[in-house]
């Protein structure tokens, strides 16, 4: 019997299926939707976010470093008694270490400030501009950590300030061009 302004309710596995999808592929459709929601709720760990974070400034931190190493001036007196070939193998060994270089410092970066942000995220249940802002000033500040209590304070603020500029050009509202 349903009521008036009442929600229906339906016995478990049998809840109506989406348009399009036939009672022969409930168990599928239901499988599909166990995986997506595992999914989601991996993407959702701060753990996740903190390790795709690292990875991406890993890559884009190795990606400037190829791209900058094309501009570095090489002496050419420096290899001059190594064949073409040993010299092209030198210069690609020290662009490798540059890039595992620089890949770690953008990772170690991006993991860093992903982890705070999600940390506060999930402790303050908001999504809002504290949240990079504070990260920013923490995630500096822990960067800055051995040069002194003025950097770190410094740090902390130049980070926030970045954070607050990056994230509010992020979120800005686009013009309809309807």
């Amino acid at each position: 019997m349903n009521l008036p302004m009442t929600a229906p309710v339906f016995p478990a596995g049998k809840e109506p299926l989406p348009p399009g999808i036939s009672d022969e592929e409930r168990d599928a459709y239901l499988q599909a939707k166990k995986y997506q929601d595992y999914m989601t709720s991996g993407m959702e760990s701060c753990v996740t976010k903190t390790i795709i974070a690292g990875g991406g400034g890993f890559a884009i931190g190795a990606f400037f470093s190829l791209m900058s190493s094309s501009f570095a001036y090489e002496d050419p007196l420096l290899r001059q008694n190594l064949s073409t070939q040993q010299k092209a193998r030198e210069i690609f060994k020290e662009m490798g270490r540059g890039m595992v270089k620089s890949g770690k410092g953008f990772g170690k970066v991006g993991a860093l400030f992903a982890g705070i942000e999600c940390v506060f995220e999930s402790y303050r249940a908001r999504n809002d501009m504290v949240n990079p802002v504070a990260a920013g000033f923490v995630a500096g500040g822990i960067l800055a950590r051995n040069s002194g209590p003025k950097a770190v304070l410094g740090g902390g603020l130049a980070f926030a300030a970045f954070s607050a500029a990056i994230d509010l050009f992020l979120r800005r509202e686009t013009a309809d061009d309807d």
